[in-house]
């Protein structure tokens, strides 16, 4: 199930306040779930009552299996009894059982203990356990002795179901409502390997805040983050207080182990609006030619992004290196302790993206990840350490929001990593690994084709292994991701939540992107794609992200490279973008000096000062001194550049 120390939840709504949906997807990630009916089929006449059970019938996976207790309503304890650890009960909904205790072919019934039966099955039951069931308190009293008798027992079973449960949610017009959480239920302490996310209960104009306390929940110890390296003393700005690009946008609900990452979150999006208008303004400045072809790309995202018409180029950048190995088959043809070369390198301001961070006056945040089974025989990681991922990824956003940084550049040095990116899109795109694994090429240049063979074949017998799994973000994570897809995925998912834009490059970023979409669909839009490296598996993710590249490089200086050799390009036609004015035909203003526009004077007697000889009446041929910080004078010779422009832009 998606949410950490529940063992047994229920879900109350009111009519078609999407209860049942919402306990749908608290399971998806179940490798196996027992759907127990409890709705009678009702008058074969009722078409109405007829389609809303075969809506719930469709909604359910093939992978799921289904018991009915229409015939006997004493059965649904017998069925949570014998329900084994390793699966999952989702009983919908309470209100049919309830409606079948009551019907006078089980009369005489004691209704009261049925109910105290099915309690005491749910507080000793060894599976999981979801279940829905209507809320009638809210409602009128019935006029009729038999809607009192069903409201009565109904409200009653809420009670005693509420009581045996771990945690309660309320679903009201789609949102869900905490009414109790694990706060209150003894758990023991969080390792302190799992770092606790934080998260400000501030909230966007327009997005309502999760009801949750932490008041009562004892403080999780926090893993140390990474030291943030500045090689050189970074050229940026300093950040004006109060930037808003990654302020916190919203509550999200909170458990005693920390920030629930789960299936279905509502993360912000990007402003709708301010990347098609920049877009439209590109057309109107005073450029000579057609403007910045595809790149103008690049001007609609950061204005989306930035909720402006005239983003700026972004100052402080972050580069995130993920370090982390894939065992087995995966790794096969790489050169044994070369990724953590590479991650040392960087820590010691040396090699190709430690050089670039520091040219483009970036930080750069190492970042060891867990490392990954062998995938063809094993889960990569555990559920522990799927979550724990998560969140330190996230937590490697927040803080990067927190420090001002208003972009994210996400790359990995990992041995496997492209076989881990295979799997993953095999898994959630339904690629064939020979497509999307790229060639192995050794530290000689040559190509290694057995290499390859081994790669393909430990993502097929992977692939094999997980064929009766569940295809949910967090199984893919654990079964085929490892610790660096799974940090990145935490990272793009905290990165939205704070309005913070991350530059991909390169396999693990955009497996990342691809696990994200289950979690939180609108983590895609706040991605950036500079270069597909001529990668395959990079090819199909972004395709199946709408991702368009923006340039064709085909660069391979390692991943997270690649994107710091485009970046001065888009902070060009960022900077370019904001400070050019509009042509003055369309009511811009002249950036010239008026005084140039003035004519030539006829006078004999006029003297330019800046002529050599100024009784000569031929044409001015002397050129002009550049070495000169301000010319000599006024006149018709001028060229207006003795005054800055706005824009800070100055031809020569």
């Amino acid at each position: 199930m998606s949410v950490d120390g529940w063992n047994t939840v229920l879900v109350l709504g009111g009519i078609r306040s999407g209860k049942s949906e919402f306990a749908e997807s608290l399971v998806t990630d179940a490798p196996v779930v027992r759907y127990v009916a409890t709705a009678p089929e009702g008058d074969p006449e009722d078409t109405e009552w007829a389609t809303r059970l075969a809506a719930h019938r469709a909604r359910r996976p093939g992978s799921w299996t289904t018991e009915e207790t229409t015939e006997d309503p004493r059965r649904l304890a017998d069925v949570l009894a014998s329900a084994e650890t390793n699966e999952t009960v989702l009983v919908d909904d309470l209100g049919g059982w309830v409606t079948v205790l009551l019907d006078p072919d089980h009369q005489p019934a004691d209704d009261v203990a049925t109910i105290a039966e099915l309690a005491e099955a749910i507080r000793g039951c060894a599976a999981r356990v979801v279940l829905v069931s209507p809320e009638v308190g809210l409602s009128l009293v019935p006029t009729t002795p038999l809607g009192r008798a069903f409201t009565d027992a109904l409200g009653a079973a809420n009670r005693a179901v509420a009581d045996a449960c771990d945690a309660v949610v309320l679903v009201v017009a789609g949102q869900p409502v905490w009414l109790k959480s694990v706060a209150a239920v003894t758990e023991p302490a969080a390792p302190a390997t799992e770092p606790a996310a934080t998260v400000t209960a501030a909230t966007a104009a327009g997005t309502a805040p999760v009801a949750a306390s932490l008041a009562d929940t004892e403080p999780t110890p926090e893993v140390q983050l990474p030291d943030v390296l500045t090689h050189t003393p970074p050229a940026t700005p300093t950040p004006e207080p109060g930037n808003a690009w990654a302020a916190p946008t919203m509550a999200l609900p909170m458990v005693a182990t920390g920030l629930v990452i789960q299936p279905g979150m509502e993360l912000p999006m990007p402003d709708e609006y301010a990347g098609p208008q920049a877009v439209d303004r590109l057309a109107t400045l005073d450029v000579p030619g057609a403007g910045l072809g595809v790149l103008d790309r690049v001007v609609g995202f950061a204005a989306a992004t930035q909720g402006t018409s005239t983003p700026a180029a972004w100052g402080s950048v972050r580069v995130l290196l993920l370090h982390g190995d894939h065992a087995g088959g995966a790794s096969a043809g790489t050169v044994a302790g070369e990724s953590a070369r590479r991650a040392a390198q960087a820590r010691a301001g040396q090699g190709a993206l430690a050089r670039l961070a520091a040219e483009s006056g970036a930080s750069l945040q190492v970042v060891d990840t867990p490392a990954a089974a062998p995938i063809e025989d094993q889960p990569a990681l555990t559920a522990e350490q799927v979550e724990s991922a998560l969140r330190y990824g996230w937590r490697l956003a927040e803080q990067a929001a927190d420090a001002g940084v208003q972009l994210l550049v996400l790359g990995a040095c990992g041995a496997g990593t492209e076989a881990a990116a295979a799997a993953v899109l095999a898994a959630t795109a339904g690629a064939e690994p020979p497509a999307v694994l790229g060639r192995v090429i050794t530290e000689s240049g040559e190509i290694d084709d057995a290499a390859w063979m081994t790669r393909c074949a430990a993502v097929r017998d992977a692939l094999h292994r997980t064929r009766r799994s569940s295809r949910g973000a967090k199984d893919i994570l654990a079964e085929l991701g490892g610790g660096d897809v799974a940090v990145a995925t935490g990272v793009l998912l905290g990165a939205t939540a704070r309005r913070v834009p991350v530059l991909l490059d390169g396999p693990v970023g955009l497996a990342a992107g691809m696990v994200s979409r289950d979690l939180a669909g609108q983590a895609r839009h706040w991605c950036l794609l500079a270069d597909h490296g001529g990668h395959p598996a990079v090819r199909l993710a972004a395709d199946v992200l709408g991702l368009t590249p923006l340039l064709d490089l085909r660069l391979d200086l390692g991943e997270g490279a690649n994107a710091l050799v485009a970046l001065p390009l888009l902070r060009s036609v960022l900077a370019l973008a904001a400070a050019l004015p509009a042509h003055p035909s369309l009511g811009g203003g002249d950036d010239t000096d008026p005084a140039g526009d003035e004519p030539e004077s006829t006078d004999p007697s006029y003297a330019d000062p800046d002529l050599t000889e100024p009784d000569s009446t031929g044409p001015d041929v002397t050129e002009p001194d550049f070495a000169e910080p301000e010319p000599a004078g006024p006149g018709p010779a001028s060229t207006g550049t003795d005054e800055q422009p706005a824009s800070g832009l100055r031809a020569g």
